[in-house]
């Protein structure tokens, strides 16, 4: 289940994990265990929310964090 980082217009990102990225048709975004970076609840959803959906028109930017099983390979210089 791939981590991302939502940017939403005039608001904080919001980490949480979707059960997949969203395709250029999709409308909407699904995210589970929304939270800020630092791992503080959201202030503006109950703090019993483990799911939320948000309108793709309203997201700035999606990143994709890297799990801790994938393995980043940067450029190397021999």
């Amino acid at each position: 289940m791939p981590t991302v980082l939502i940017h939403i217009m005039n608001e904080d990102p919001v980490v949480g994990e979707v059960e997949k990225l969203p395709d250029s048709t999709d409308t909407v975004v699904t995210i589970k265990n929304p939270r800020r970076k630092d791992g503080k609840d959201l202030f503006f959803l109950e703090a019993n929310v483990t799911t939320a959906i948000w309108p793709i028109g309203r997201l700035v930017l999606i990143e994709v964090l890297p799990s801790a099983e994938e393995e980043i390979i940067g450029f190397v210089r021999e």
